[in-house]
């Protein structure tokens, strides 16, 4: 009973502790400030120590979502044109909330929400697996055809350079693609790029990642299960997150000026939108190399989703296989087969 009440009144402190002490803030509303030079009570909350920022947010989350799927115009209006001035700062808009913490709350959040259902009804959480992992196949089962398109495209190469001395290639397939064999050439990094980052889902979904195994397999089902929990959770995701936080503004700033940062406020992007204009980075190693560098940019951001996305499935998947034990191990899994009697090269390549 005494550690009960102890309890109770170390977490009121924790959370209402800050606050009592910042009664000289001034705050009105609950989401929104409604009177001019104050703040939000919940922004106001959220300041008043990590606990409550982190709680906070979580409870901001439901709010933004809702305004965002409410009000599409105030971040997608530049989608169907880019000439007003409402156009461009919906682009700024659009820029600062895909990398904010806002952003990241609502897709947590998000998590959260469905990992307690799943919880309760574990078929729900068997068909987001099935779901993920079914979207992961079929992006890398698309794309790596990239990987054939490559060896046909070198071989073209290296005969029309080599053999008739060609300075050019053309591709026509109703409008005809003239490039340098320079650009043709180094245009293999980009398709090599799309299998990299778009197939790297696929291949872990199918257990073809090289692995380094010192403690794994020697461990029971239901540890091994536990340790795949925590490496989705706490690596995986980081990962994911980092890349996509450093790399949106990265992608931003190969296709716009001015240019943007993770540094810029809100109100700052508002200024830039004055002077906003569509930059899209063309500039190659070569005179004649290829010029869709910005492309990469593109794949990075796909790249950190995918991973993101694979995180929560291979999380939900070792939760569900842990509970429901070893009869369970790939349950609804998707794996390509080399065919009837391959069985043994299966896994090896």
């Amino acid at each position: 009973m005494i550690l009960s009440v102890a309890l109770s009144g170390g977490l009121y402190w924790i959370f209402w502790g800050p606050i009592l002490m910042n009664d000289d803030i001034a705050c009105s509303g609950f989401f929104s400030a409604s009177v001019e030079d104050t703040i939000s009570c919940l922004d106001k909350f959220e300041t008043s120590g990590p606990f409550q920022w982190f709680f906070g947010n979580i409870l901001e989350s439901f709010y933004n979502f809702g305004y965002a799927v409410s009000h599409p115009s105030l971040w997608l209006s530049w989608l169907n044109g880019f000439d007003g001035t409402e156009d461009k700062q919906a682009l700024m808009r659009f820029i600062y909330y895909g990398g904010s913490q806002e952003f990241f709350f609502v897709i947590f959040t998000t998590f959260l929400m469905m990992t307690a259902y799943g919880i309760w009804r574990n078929n729900f959480m068997w068909g987001v697996v099935r779901g993920l992992e079914g979207f992961a196949n079929t992006i890398g089962r698309f794309f790596a055809w990239a990987g054939l398109l490559m060896v046909l495209q070198q071989i073209v190469i290296v005969f029309m350079q080599r053999i008739f001395t060609a300075a050019e290639i053309t591709l026509a397939f109703g409008a005809p693609l003239t490039k340098d064999v320079s650009w043709w050439a180094e245009s293999l990094k980009f398709e090599n790029a799309l299998i990299v980052t778009l197939c790297a889902t696929y291949t872990f979904v199918q257990g073809g990642h090289v692995r380094v195994d010192l403690v794994y397999s020697k461990v029971k089902f239901r540890t091994k299960r536990a340790i795949d929990m925590f490496g989705s959770l706490f690596f995986m995701m980081p990962t994911a997150v980092l890349v996509w936080m450093y790399g949106w503004y990265f992608m931003w700033r190969n296709l716009i000026n001015p240019p943007v940062s993770a540094s810029d406020t809100l109100e700052r992007l508002m200024l830039k939108s004055r002077a906003v204009r569509w930059s899209v980075e063309t500039i190659g190693f070569s005179p004649n190399g290829f010029n869709g560098y910005f492309l990469f940019k593109i794949l990075l951001i796909s790249y950190s989703a995918l991973v993101f996305l694979q995180a929560i499935a291979f999380f939900y998947r070792s939760y569900l296989e842990r509970k429901e034990g070893p009869e369970s191990e790939g349950k609804y899994l998707d794996k390509d087969s080399l065919g009837e009697g391959e069985e043994a090269y299966e896994g090896t390549h």
